[in-house]
């Protein structure tokens, strides 16, 4: 019923940028919050970046002042700027949607399938 699709990843050099896009679709009624996680190999799956819906936003540590994350609440998309990116910021990155669905009581949970940003020279 509710599809998350992300685009926007790749190859890109150390200290270069990405932005990273997801767009929320389906029988969708609201959305509470959108984030973006990311998964490195070998490793578990991480808070990136999170926005509400009244616009608070929270970060990971390894991310601040790097990364910005934004919303588009008329287009249902949440965007990751990312900036001066690190070989450590290689990784699948994950959109999350806490949102509530027509005809559904309470908040449900989606994840998109993930894009994948490789930072190397």
């Amino acid at each position: 019923q509710v599809q998350l699709v992300e685009s926007g990843g790749g190859l890109v050099q150390p200290g270069g940028s990405l932005r990273l896009s997801c767009v929320a679709s389906g029988s969708i009624f609201s959305i509470n919050a959108m984030g973006w996680y990311r998964q490195a190999p070998g490793k578990q799956r991480e808070l990136v970046a999170r926005i509400i819906s009244g616009g608070s936003t929270n970060y990971a540590d390894s991310v601040k002042g790097r990364f910005t994350i934004s919303r588009d609440n008329a287009k249902n998309t949440v965007y990751l700027q990312m900036n001066s990116l690190k070989p450590e910021d290689t990784a699948v990155y994950y959109c999350n949607a806490d949102l509530h669905c027509y005809g559904t009581v309470g908040v449900s949970n989606y994840w998109g399938q993930g894009t994948q940003v490789t930072v190397s020279s």
